[in-house]
């Protein structure tokens, strides 16, 4: 499965490790993203994962939107972006899955 999720920058900050120098780094609040659409080669003419982050009031989304979105049992999303992946790992995925940061577990730097 590849590794991919959305999320928002909320700061930056700073620690001192054990041998005393500074190390800046970012914080971001990542996912849960969920599934909203699952794209295949046979009906797409490529294969990628659509998601969706951060829910929003349906007063501020669209018709087709709020409908996009409740195909995959989920409330409205402020967010949706593509990852593209290959045909092995499509089937990997599930419409309305949830993605949360526990797929980072054995990673050690992300982009």
């Amino acid at each position: 499965m590849p590794v991919g999720l959305l999320g928002r920058k909320v700061g930056m900050t700073q620690v001192y490790n054990d041998d005393g120098d500074l190390i800046h780094f970012t914080v971001i609040e990542a996912g849960p993203c969920v599934v909203t659409q699952v794209k295949q080669t046979d009906t797409d003419g490529y294969s990628a994962v659509q998601m969706g982050f951060e829910d929003i009031r349906p007063g501020r989304s669209t018709m087709p939107q709020i409908g996009h979105d409740a195909k995959a049992g989920a409330t409205p999303k402020r967010v949706h972006r593509e990852i593209e992946v290959s045909e092995d790992e499509i089937d990997s995925f599930e419409l309305g899955a949830s993605l949360t940061v526990e797929q980072f577990e054995d990673i050690t730097f992300v982009d």
